[in-house]
Parts: C-alpha cells; structure tokens; sequence
C-alpha cells in the first residue's frame, strides 16, 4: 500500500506543484523516486515526528499541501499537540501519513502498533480520515486528498497487500465488494487492510449458502447518518477492523446508526503486549476469517 501511495503522490505531484513531502527519517527504498523528481519538495526533518508537523505546518502556511509521513503512531500520537494545534487548528493543508495501519509492524511491539489511532483522530473534528483496505483504495485516497486539500489523516498498511476490488466513489458511502440477496439481514463491514479477512469469511460461507454482504469503508470523518445510507436495509453489521473497539469503526457505527445492531470483531486489550508478526498478533487477537465467520452465523443460525 506505501507503494500505491508514493506512486500517486508522485502522479499527482508532477501537475501540481504545491505538493510537499515531510518525511521522519524514514521510507527508504520507497521515498526516492519523489525524492529524485522532485529535490526541493522534500525534507527529512529526522526522528522528530513534533518539529515534522510543525514544519509542515509552516509549509501549509506557505501555499503548500504538505504530506507528513512516519511509520505506524508516530505522526499521530507522538505528536498529538501539534496535529491538534499546528494543523487542524487553523484548518491547514496537511496530511498526516500513517504507514502500518494496525498491526502491521507487530514484530517491533507496541510502541509500533496504530491501534487507537482511529479514535485519537477522530476527536478532531476538522480532520478529514481515510483508511483504505487495498492499493487501488490508497490510490483514490490521495487522489481525493489532492483535490480536497484540507487537514487530513491517511492511514495505510505497509507492504505486499493485493487489490481486493474495484474502487469507485470513496467518499459517497461504504463500498460493497461482496454481494448479498436482496433478503439478506446480516452485512459486514470493514476499514483498513482486514478487508482481506473478512472477503475470506464471505467466500467460504457462500460455498455453503450462506450470503452476505461485505462493505469496504475507507472514508471515516467527517461522516453523517446519510453517509451509512446503504447499511440501513440490514438488521445487524459486524464492524471488523485492527483497532480496539473504543473509538473505532464499531463505535462510528453505533453513533450514526442506533437502530441496528452493531457488533465488533476488533482488537483485544490483551494483545497490546505481545510481539510478533502481523498474521500471528492476528491470530492470537482472534481477528480471522474463522472468526468473521461465526459472527456471521451467530445472526444467521
């Protein structure tokens, strides 16, 4: 997914000349090619993820669209004051790049892991937040954000994720990537990478009659109960994502949807502590297709 990522900055950059990258000392063999096209829109400010977005900021200021970018919760997190004061404050064009949405860099332990930073974000509600599940998701995510300049947060994977589907349309409502009968009650609904866990879960019950929808939702703020427009033919939905449930997309749904009934298949506080890496924490966090697949048949016995 960084990959998708530095391809479509690097797209979008050579037409629009405000386009400037911020990086924490960090992205090498993936930063390069923008550095080499474009030298004096790029900075490393180090490991020094505050003065980054303080930098940033100033570049916003300037008539800039500056993109930070550092792994996992470092650029939200670490530097929570300055997102909150620097950035969304005085609504600056700035997007705060996250690479390794949830888990992904689980063997470096928890000081690595993006698992609240969902939540952290959306306390801020001039912050504009994407979370695709898929390269062709990261794509249209910059695309929106370069013609949407605004302060923003795009958390994204880190490597070797496949194209689940075809993107169209992200900020209009979830995407359904994965059908469903007209009659069916149940619909599963995603943000992030885990996609892949729960188009797995989907697949196989199918094979066996039992159909459901599967929702893909990058867009996650600013969002209203128009938005979730789609969800409201369904009785239940299952919220699967590498967050914890506080704040997260489960939480997002019960917000705009209190009619129906939302159930969360989201990150344990008992796998914060462990090491290890990403299809292992997810195993041991209960965050499988097996798993997907009993909720599923929990409301569909």
């Amino acid at each position: 997914m960084r990959t998708a990522f530095i391809q479509e900055l690097i797209h979008q950059a050579r037409s629009r000349p405000d386009i400037f990258l911020v990086v924490g000392d960090l992205g090498y063999s993936v930063v390069e090619p923008f550095v080499e096209e474009f030298p004096g829109r790029y900075l490393n400010a180090g490991v020094a993820e505050q003065n980054m977005t303080g930098v940033a900021a100033g570049l916003a200021s300037e008539g800039y669209h500056a993109f930070t970018y550092s792994i996992a919760n470092f650029p939200t997190v670490r530097c929570l004051e300055q997102v909150r004061n620097d950035v969304a404050y005085h609504r600056l064009p700035v997007t705060v790049v996250s690479v390794g949405a949830g888990l992904a860099y689980g063997n470096l332990g928890y000081s690595h892991h993006a698992v609240q930073d969902i939540a952290v974000m959306r306390t801020l509600p001039e912050m504009t937040i994407l979370s695709p599940a898929d390269p062709g998701e990261a794509r249209e995510c910059v695309q929106w954000l370069v013609e949407h300049p605004c302060p923003s947060y795009l958390r994204i994977g880190k490597a070797g994720e496949k194209e689940l589907h075809q993107v169209r349309g992200i900020s209009k409502g979830p995407l359904q990537v994965f059908g469903a009968d007209a009659n069916a009650k149940l619909a599963v609904v995603c943000t992030g990478s885990v996609l892949r866990i729960a188009l797995e879960a989907a697949r196989k019950l199918a094979e066996r009659g039992v159909n459901v929808a599967v929702f893909s939702c990058p867009w996650l703020q600013p969002v209203s109960p128009q938005f979730f427009q789609c969800l409201t033919r369904f009785k239940r939905l299952i919220a699967v994502e590498e967050h914890v449930v506080a704040g997260g997309l489960g939480s997002l749904l019960r917000d705009m949807l209190p009619r129906i009934e939302v159930v969360s298949l989201a990150l344990p506080a008992d796998v914060l502590g462990k090491v290890g890496g990403q299809e292992f924490l997810r195993q041991n966090a209960g965050l499988t297709a097996e798993a997907v697949m009993e909720k599923i048949l929990a409301g569909n016995p």
